[in-house]
């Protein structure tokens, strides 16, 4: 569980500090006044600022704009005080706990968990949290960060146990949302709310990933032959329609093959012999007959 390092005392501020520092000052020219001018109160009152002086960086405390004080007052919830400046009476009042309001992560995982359909798999992934009612996180329960941690892995291996590996693998944004609502519903009672909730990593035995391999690979190669299929399929029938309209007109299928002939020569740059018998069925004269005669006649 990451928390984020502290650089300061909790509760202490500048102006108690400055306050003091003016009392023991002070104090200390108390002191002299009644040395130099034989000033029979001045050591009272320079006892009185001294006594002051310690007090304010115990009764006046800060919160920072994140923080909520607890107060206890002789044992008892007194108040929620912060952000800001606030003052307490000292040794009656105790500031029992500071609450950081701030969004916060937590990671856990479940190792060699196993799913619905018995595969042992380890997932790690990231909470983010927010203490929404300090009152609650700190008298309902001891150490609400730890009790965060145990509840997220409790979840975790829950809906590992209740969902299949392919769901775990395909739809990643419904498994953080189911974890998002079951966290949310154990922390609510503690003041603590569950923002959201993203599984980073999903491990599986190596022998299973070659085997899911394989078994992607079976069904793209499936799915090209039913493309390739498809593609045969309609092939054939496009010849079937040309094999009627070339029935129905011979003339057509002869300027086809000549065509044909034709292009593949340009193509190849090369000279083609073709059998007498094969030029005599085009009828390559009738057929440009033909052909003249329906220009002139266009």
């Amino acid at each position: 569980m990451n928390e984020s390092p502290r650089f300061y005392s909790y509760g202490q501020n500048a102006p108690a500090t400055v306050i003091a520092a003016v009392l023991v000052l002070g104090a200390v020219a108390a002191v002299l006044v009644a040395i130099l001018r034989r000033w029979a109160a001045g050591h009272l009152i320079a006892a009185i600022l001294a006594v002051t002086a310690a007090l304010v960086p115990l009764s006046l405390l800060m919160a920072r704009q994140w923080e909520k004080a607890v107060v206890l007052r002789f044992g008892r919830l007194h108040s929620i005080r912060g952000p800001g400046l606030f003052a307490i009476v000292p040794f009656v009042d105790t500031v029992v706990a500071w609450v950081d309001q701030r969004i916060q992560t937590t990671e856990f995982n479940a190792e060699q968990a196993l799913t619905r359909d018995t595969v042992p798999t380890n997932i790690d992934a990231i909470l983010f949290w927010q203490v929404h009612d300090a009152q609650r996180a700190a008298l309902e329960i001891a150490d609400y960060r730890q009790a965060i941690l145990r509840v997220a892995q409790t979840s975790l291996r829950e809906m590992i146990g209740s969902s299949p590996l392919s769901a775990l693998l395909s739809e990643r944004k419904a498994a953080d949302l189911q974890l998002k609502e079951e966290i949310g519903r154990k922390t609510a009672e503690w003041g603590v709310s569950a923002v959201s909730v993203e599984i980073r990593d999903v491990a599986i035995p190596a022998q299973l990933q070659d085997a899911m391999s394989r078994q992607a690979q079976a069904e793209r190669e499936k799915a090209a032959r039913v493309i390739l299929g498809a593609a045969e399929e309609e092939i054939a029938r496009k010849f079937l329609e040309a094999a009627k309209t070339y029935g129905q007109n011979p003339v057509a299928l002869q300027l086809r093959a000549m065509n044909i002939i034709y292009e593949t020569t340009k193509e190849r740059g090369s000279t083609i012999l073709i059998p007498s018998s094969i030029v005599d069925s085009m009828n390559v004269g009738g057929v440009l007959g033909l052909s003249a005669a329906a220009a002139s006649a266009s």
